[in-house]
C-alpha cells in the first residue's frame, strides 16, 4: 500500500491507494483508503461500527493479543510493537472510537471491519512514533498491525467477544427486572385473584403469585443465557484465511490465545480444528435463539399485563399499569399500556433477527461463511434492544404497578370457577350442573348448592373459602 502526501493548506485530504487505485481519505482520519471504500460502498442501515463500543473495543484487545504474540516469536519488532500496543490500549479506554465509521451491514464477510481497525491502529502508531498517517511503509495496518491474521479468524474472534461483554450487561437488567418482579409478588402476596385458562374463569390464586410466576419465568433465561454464552469462548485465531494457519508462526494460534486470556481474563480456548471452525456458525445460531427465548417469554409476560391492567371500566382491571402517556387523539381520558406496548415490539425484532440469523448461518458456503456481518449486526441489536427495553419496562412500568384488591375479590366471590373446589365432595356432574344453572340464570353457586341442599352452610363456607384454594391441601 502506497501513499501521497497532499498539501493540507490546498485539500483536507490525503491520498491512499490499495488494489483498486488511489482514493481520497479525510487528511485528519486514522481511518485509510479500505475503510474509505466502506464508506462509500455500504450506505445500508445508518448503523456504525462506533455505535457499539464494545466491538470496537473487543477488536482492539484482539490486534493487541496478536502483536504481543508476533512480538514475543520475534516477527514484531519492539519499536512497532510498542507503538501499536499503545494504539490498541487507546481504544480500549475509549479513545478514537469515532474513528469506525463503516455500516454494519456490509459485504466482504467482515474485511472493511477488519480494516478499519488495522488502519486507525497503525496511523496512531505512525503518529506515536512521529511519522504521518499514512506513511505505511514505518507501520502497515496489513503487515504489521494485521501480521499472522485474517478477516476469516479475527473479526469472529473480536464480535464473539463483544458479545460476551455485552452479555453481561444484559443479564443484569434481565436480573434487575427479576428483581422488581419479585418485590412485587412479596406486595401482592395476600392480594386474591381469579386465575383463568384460555381467558376464562378457573380457580383463585393471589396477584403475589402471578408476579412470583412472571419472576421465576424469566429467572430460566439467566441461566440459559450464560449457557450460550459459554460457546462463544472458542475462537480461531491463528486460522488465518481458512483454517490451515498459512502466514502464522509455528506456535503463533495457541500463544495468541493465552495473550487474550491475561489480557482480559476471559477463559478463551483454541478451536480443535481450525478448518472446521472458520465457517462454523452455530455458536451464533444457539446465542441468538437463546435471545429469542427471552424476547418470546417477555413478550408473552407483557401480554398479561396488558390484560390485566385492560379497562378501566369495561376490562379486567385487576391492576393498575403507571400512566405514561395520553392514550389517544380524540377519547378524553384514555391511558395506554404503552410501556409494554413498546416491549411487545422490540421483542418482535428480536424474533425476526433470530429468523435472518438463522438464515444467515445457513447460508455458508465451503470454507466461509461470508454472511457473518448480518449475524453481528442482528445479535448486537438484540442485546442492546433487550438491555434497554427491559430497564424501560422495570423502571417505568413494573415498578409502579398497583393491585385493585378490592375489586379482584369481588371477582373471585362472584366467579363460577370457585365450583371447582366442590369436584371433590360432591362428584364433577353434580359440580357441572350447579355451575351451568349458575349461568342459565345468574345466581350464585352458593346459594345453588345450599338450595338443592347438596352441602351444609358450614361445609360449604369451609370448602369455598378462597384461602383454602390457594395450594394442595
Amino acid at each position: 500500500m502506497s501513499t501521497t502526501n497532499v498539501n493540507p493548506q490546498e485539500q483536507a485530504f490525503r491520498l491512499e491507494s490499495d488494489l483498486l487505485g488511489e482514493l481520497r481519505v479525510p487528511a485528519e482520519a486514522y481511518y485509510g483508503v479500505q475503510t474509505q471504500r466502506g464508506i462509500n460502498n455500504y450506505k445500508v442501515s445508518n448503523l456504525k461500527m462506533s455505535d457499539f463500543p464494545e466491538y470496537i473495543i473487543a477488536m482492539a484487545y484482539i490486534k493487541l493479543a496478536a502483536v504481543e504474540a508476533n512480538h514475543e516469536l520475534g516477527i514484531i519488532n519492539d519499536t512497532i510493537y510498542a507503538a501499536i500496543a499503545q494504539a490498541c490500549r487507546e481504544l480500549i479506554d475509549g479513545k478514537m472510537h469515532d474513528q469506525f465509521p463503516t455500516d454494519m451491514v456490509q459485504g466482504g464477510a467482515g474485511t472493511t471491519v477488519n480494516m478499519n481497525a488495522n488502519e486507525v491502529i497503525a496511523n496512531r502508531a505512525l503518529e506515536i512514533m512521529g511519522h504521518n498517517r499514512g506513511e505505511y511503509q514505518f507501520c502497515s495496518p496489513n503487515d504489521h498491525v494485521n501480521c499472522a491474521q485474517s478477516t476469516n479468524d479475527a473479526y469472529p474472534s473480536a464480535f464473539r467477544y463483544a458479545f460476551i461483554r455485552m452479555n453481561r450487561g444484559l443479564v443484569d437488567e434481565l436480573k434487575n427486572l427479576i428483581a422488581s418482579l419479585r418485590k412485587k409478588g412479596d406486595e401482592f402476596n395476600d392480594s386474591l385473584k381469579m386465575g383463568r385458562t384460555q381467558l376464562q374463569d378457573a380457580v383463585p390464586m393471589t396477584s403475589g403469585q402471578e408476579f412470583h410466576a412472571f419472576a421465576n419465568n424469566l429467572e430460566e433465561e439467566v441461566a440459559n443465557l450464560d449457557r450460550n454464552i459459554k460457546l462463544l469462548y472458542e475462537i480461531n485465531m491463528g486460522g488465518t484465511a481458512i483454517g490451515t494457519g498459512l502466514n502464522a508462526a509455528a506456535g503463533y494460534a495457541e500463544l495468541c490465545i493465552k495473550k487474550m486470556c491475561e489480557l482480559t481474563g476471559e477463559p478463551f480456548e483454541l478451536a480443535s480444528d481450525l478448518v472446521e471452525a472458520t465457517p462454523d456458525t452455530g455458536a451464533y445460531v444457539s446465542y441468538s435463539a437463546s435471545l429469542k427465548r427471552l424476547a418470546v417469554k417477555l413478550s408473552k409476560t407483557c401480554n398479561d399485563l396488558r390484560l390485566m391492567a385492560s379497562g378501566p371500566r369495561c376490562g379486567l382491571h385487576e391492576i393498575n399499569l403507571p400512566p405514561m402517556a395520553p392514550g389517544s387523539s380524540i377519547m378524553p381520558g384514555k391511558v395506554n399500556p404503552v410501556i409494554p406496548e413498546v416491549t411487545n415490539q422490540v421483542c418482535f425484532k428480536v424474533i425476526g433477527n433470530d429468523t435472518a440469523v438463522t438464515f444467515a448461518a445457513e447460508a455458508g458456503q465451503l470454507q466461509l461463511n461470508v454472511m457473518e456481518p448480518i449475524i453481528t449486526e442482528c445479535i448486537f441489536e438484540s442485546i442492546t434492544w433487550l438491555r434497554n427495553v427491559m430497564k424501560i419496562l422495570r423502571e417505568k412500568c413494573i415498578d409502579g404497578i398497583t393491585v385493585n384488591r378490592e375489586h379482584n375479590e369481588k371477582m373471585v366471590k362472584n366467579s363460577i370457577g370457585i365450583v371447582t373446589a366442590l369436584n371433590p365432595v360432591i362428584g364433577y356432574k353434580a359440580s357441572t350442573k350447579i355451575a351451568k344453572e349458575a349461568l342459565e340464570t345468574g345466581k350464585g353457586v352458593y346459594d345453588l348448592v345450599l338450595e338443592h341442599g347438596l352441602l351444609s352452610k358450614e361445609q360449604l363456607d369451609q370448602l369455598l373459602d378462597p384461602e383454602n384454594m390457594l395450594a394442595a391441601h
